[in-house]
This record gives structure tokens, sequence and C-alpha cells, in this order.
């Protein structure tokens, strides 16, 4: 069955949606990884502490071979996020740099939690 959404359900969820900011890290070339592990270990400790603030709700580690570190969705305003960040062991020291960016999203959204994954053919019909 495919859903349907009205224009005014629409707008009504469109009203809803309020301000955060994306972080996107990545790693800086010049980084040492290998010698950098204790402080990524405590920058990740650091992002479970946000998380568990409510600060930094969803935190994504990007898992392929490309420079991109991860995502963070941060229920902070853009100069809130900046000064957090400043406090980051690993931005501290230069291991990643990062992209911020203002975005809107809807309170309550989260990420499945269940592993099944959902894909859409190619006719955009959910599978």
């Amino acid at each position: 069955m495919k859903t349907i959404i009205s224009d005014e359900e629409m707008r009504e969820k469109l009203d809803q949606s309020r301000d955060y900011t994306v972080v996107l890290p990545r790693v800086v070339p010049a980084a040492d990884l290998s010698q950098s592990r204790p402080l990524i270990w405590e920058h990740g400790r650091r992002n479970f502490v946000l998380r568990a603030e409510g600060i930094l709700p969803i935190v994504l580690r990007v898992a392929d071979d490309s420079d991109w570190a991860g995502i963070g969705i941060f229920n902070a305003s853009p100069e809130e996020t900046e000064r957090i960040l400043a406090d980051d062991p690993a931005i501290r020291v230069g291991i990643f740099s990062y992209e911020l960016h203002p975005v809107k999203g809807f309170p309550g959204d989260c990420l499945p939690r269940d592993a099944v994954s959902r894909s859409i053919s190619a006719d955009g019909e959910p599978r």
C-alpha cells in the first residue's frame, strides 16, 4: 500500500520543524591516525556524553574509505555548536576538521531501531 500525505498534513508537519546544526567531520590528510587513537577514543567518549545530554542526538560514523569521519546532528545553534566543537580533543589538535551547516528537521525523528533495511525499487515503490 502506498502512503499518501496530503498538502494539509505537509503544511502542519513543516510548521513543526525546528533548527538544528549538522556537523560533517573530516580526517585531516596530514593526521597520523595510528598515533591518534587515544584522542579519537576521547572524541568518541565526548560524543557519547553529548548524546546522553541530548545535545548530539544523532551520531553517525562513516564506514567507508573516504576522509569523512562522520555526521553529527546537534540540538544547538551553529554558534553554540562551534563553541562545543572548540573543546573537542580531536578537533583541537587537528585530527579532524569539519563543515557545519544549519538545517531544519522534525522533533522526534530518529533512526529506525530494526536492522531491516528498507529499499526503494527503480519505480519508486517500497520493497
